[in-house]
């Protein structure tokens, strides 16, 4: 709590003003956060942190736009796949108090974390800066940011909310746009890459290879819904013997009481978030137990958890990014469809 306050200090982030008459003050409180870090590695990281509470804000009162985006995950895997295949330094920075880092002035005088505004106003001021600094934005990912070096190669920085990743071929070039960042914002250095995200990085560089799994992620949802060591794994992601269709939806107020407190939604929002990072081998299953979210049944949920019983036989299982010398072939993508197996249909 002191180091956030000292933070909110030097940033000065509010000035001391009488209320002005008619006029009511958002309150903040404090936030408590547990950072894990890499298994085995880093020590777990306590943080607290003041916030504005937002949700008193008014809508054309107190802000307007709120939009901000962040770094799509395909970016992070392309970037993973670029420092694989031209062996490229990544290292990870991580922005101090990152909202409060912008310039514009409403009841404080910095944006303050809480606010509905406060993510748009700090990339706002970070992409001002990133543009001053001669690098371009990409036209496909507004988090993505690149500059092209003397020698020929590029320089990448990948922005998720106040965290980075920075890959590039120079050392040199990676250290100057460190120094630039520490003038700029009060930065901390995390070293060579190891965890965004909730996904965890790991680098061969020996053998030219990198990986991208959640395994630590994937074990926290295996435990919240009672997958343990009694629980039998399996080995497909969904069995044959499953037909799923609308008809297994609840018929009676006795099936539709005991699915309302089945976990059906939170458990598709955990398998698609594994699926959309580190899983595509789960993406049929999770695609077919989702069709029926609004109304699921006894047969769908157990359907859902069978794809949890397959992520416990493969929870370390992840990506990996191997050099490739056959890169005149150009991408390859592959494709494969059965509609006939969608009953509803």
């Amino acid at each position: 709590m002191n180091e956030e306050m000292q933070s909110l200090h030097k940033n000065r982030t509010w000035e001391l003003v009488t209320l002005a008459k008619g006029k009511k003050a958002i309150g903040c409180k404090w936030v408590y956060a547990k950072k894990e870090g890499f298994p085995g590695k880093n020590e777990i990281r306590y943080k607290a942190r003041l916030v504005a509470k937002g949700y008193a804000q008014k809508e054309g009162i107190d802000y307007n736009e709120v939009f901000s985006p962040v770094v799509k995950h395909s970016s992070i895997r392309i970037l993973l796949a670029l420092v694989v295949q031209y062996d490229l330094e990544l290292v990870q920075l991580d922005v101090k108090t990152a909202f409060l880092h912008e310039n514009w002035v409403c009841k404080l005088t910095k944006s303050l974390y809480g606010l509905k505004q406060s993510l748009r106003q700090w990339y706002k001021r970070f992409d001002q800066f990133m543009k001053g600094q001669r690098y371009t934005r990409s036209k496909f990912d507004h988090c993505v940011y690149f500059q092209k070096l003397q020698e020929g190669t590029f320089i990448y920085l990948l922005l998720y909310v106040d965290d980075m990743l920075i890959a590039s071929k120079s050392k040199v070039e990676i250290e100057r746009l460190k120094t630039k960042l520490n003038l700029e914002f009060e930065m901390k250095d995390l070293g060579k890459a190891k965890k965004i995200l909730g996904m965890e990085i790991w680098r061969d560089r020996a053998h030219d290879r990198v990986s991208l799994s959640q395994k630590q992620y994937l074990k926290k949802v295996l435990q919240q819904f009672g997958m343990n060591e009694h629980t039998k794994p399996v080995s497909t992601s969904l069995a044959s013997h499953f037909k799923l269709s609308a008809q297994l939806s609840p018929l009676t107020n006795t099936e539709q009481e005991y699915m309302l407190q089945v976990p059906y939604s939170n458990a598709m929002g955990n398998l698609m978030y594994a699926m959309v990072c580190t899983r595509p081998d789960i993406s049929q299953a999770v695609s077919i137990v989702s069709r029926y979210m609004h109304n699921p049944g006894k047969g769908h949920w157990q359907a859902v958890k069978w794809i949890l019983r397959y992520i416990q036989k493969t929870v370390d299982v992840g990506l990996l990014f191997k050099q490739d010398n056959t890169l005149g072939k150009g991408v390859i993508g592959y494709v494969d469809s059965n509609y006939a197996s969608d009953l509803d249909k």
